[in-house]
Order: structure tokens, then C-alpha cells, then sequence
């Protein structure tokens, strides 16, 4: 019995060890054109096994590549890419460069250090538009941390430290501005319940008469019947 510890060390484990196997025959035929006609046959046999590389846009050359990667870059023959090398497929990334420069106010974030600077470099007249910005933005970030409201004055005493002055947070949320229609119709529809309700009333009175006077006769009407 053949135990895998016994085997060659699997290139692409994702493909299996029978691919690995027919990967392996292609370096032993030394006819070029039916070498290349096997390698075709592996590729489409590699396709069916990993039909989700198939979304991408040049998943047959991703194919290809693996193909030479199996093969340890030592598969010669004429594909539709260029073979690659060993040093294009195990190439690292280049670092990415990481922000070096100190946050000041760690509780607060990057962020809004970064809207505080713009902001105290813009022009005059829309600084009060940043500075509520960033009032709004520190309230998030307490509410987000511990869970719990804060309060505008606090608010207002740590962007005023922060920035020595510069900017000063206005609480008291968002105003609704003034709608006359809105007015205008809470007025029309409050009269018109009214006349609705007194309209009501009105037969109501109407009908208790009615119902009292029906009730007057239907007694009198009994009395005679009894002296009768």
C-alpha cells in the first residue's frame, strides 16, 4: 500500500494528485506538438475542477500559470501566454506605507484630527459649518465608545481645549424650520373636527327630543288604555 507520506509533495493541493500525475507525464513526452495537445487536455480537465475561476477575467491564463507551477517551471512548450518565472509568481508586495505621524487624541481617531486641520484652514464662513460637523462626529464617537449619551456642553469644552479656542460647538441638535402650510393646516383641520363634533352634538340634542317626546306619548297613550 502507497501512503501519501511516500509521495511527491503536492505543487497545487487544490487540483489533486491525479492531475499532479498527469502534469508530471507531460514532461516525459518529448513530442513538442503532442505535449502541447495533452497540456490542453489537463487545462480543461483543471477548468472543471475549479469552476469558480471562472468568473475572472483571464482565468485560463490563471490556469496556465498554475500548470507551470506544478510542473516546477520546467514545461516547455508553445501556450497561448508566455510561461512565467518563478520570481513573477513568488514576488512579494511592496510594503504599504502605514501613517507614521502620532494621533494626538487617540479616543477620537485619525479622522477627526484630519476634519479639525481642514477645518481650521478653510475660509471664515463655512468654519462653523465644520466645527458642527465635528461636534456631531465626537458625540458619535462617545455614544460609540461608552454606550451612553453626552452631553453638548461637554462637548463644546473638549473641541474648545482641542483646537485653543478656535472652534465653538453650538449644541441643541438640528432645528425644524418654520412651515406656515404646516401651520395652515393644523389650523383647518382643528376647525373642521370641531364643526364635526358640534354638527354631531347638534343631532344628537335633536334626537334625544325626538326620542323624549316619542316616550312622552307612548305614555299617555298606555294611561288611556288602562281608564279604558
Amino acid at each position: 500500500m502507497e501512503y501519501n507520506s511516500s509521495r511527491g509533495k503536492l505543487l497545487m493541493p487544490q487540483y489533486g494528485r491525479n492531475v499532479q500525475k498527469m502534469v508530471e507525464y507531460l514532461l516525459s513526452i518529448e513530442d513538442r506538438e503532442k505535449r502541447l495537445q495533452q497540456a490542453n487536455l489537463v487545462i480543461q480537465l483543471m477548468s472543471l475542477l475549479t469552476p469558480h475561476l471562472k468568473t475572472l477575467e483571464d482565468y485560463e491564463h490563471k490556469l496556465w500559470d498554475h500548470l507551470h507551477q506544478m510542473t516546477g517551471f520546467r514545461l516547455d512548450v508553445d501556450g497561448p501566454f508566455p510561461a512565467p518565472t518563478e520570481e513573477q509568481l513568488t514576488k512579494k508586495p511592496d510594503p504599504l506605507p502605514y501613517p507614521q505621524s502620532p494621533i494626538k487624541h487617540r479616543h477620537l481617531g485619525r479622522n477627526l484630527q484630519t476634519l479639525i486641520a481642514k477645518g481650521l484652514a478653510d475660509e471664515q464662513d463655512k468654519k462653523q459649518g465644520y466645527t458642527q460637523s465635528v461636534g456631531y462626529y465626537m458625540k458619535l464617537a462617545y455614544t460609540n465608545w461608552h454606550n451612553e449619551p453626552v452631553h453638548d456642553d461637554m462637548v463644546k469644552n473638549e473641541l474648545s481645549i482641542i483646537t485653543g479656542g478656535e472652534m465653538k460647538f453650538e449644541g441643541g441638535g438640528y432645528k425644524i424650520p418654520f412651515d406656515p402650510r404646516a401651520n395652515f393646516k393644523n389650523n383647518n383641520g382643528g376647525g373642521g373636527r370641531n364643526n364635526f363634533k358640534n354638527k354631531n352634538n347638534r343631532k344628537g340634542g335633536g334626537g334625544n327630543n325626538n326620542n323624549g317626546g316619542g316616550n312622552k306619548n307612548n305614555n299617555n297613550k298606555s294611561r288611556n288604555f288602562k281608564n279604558k
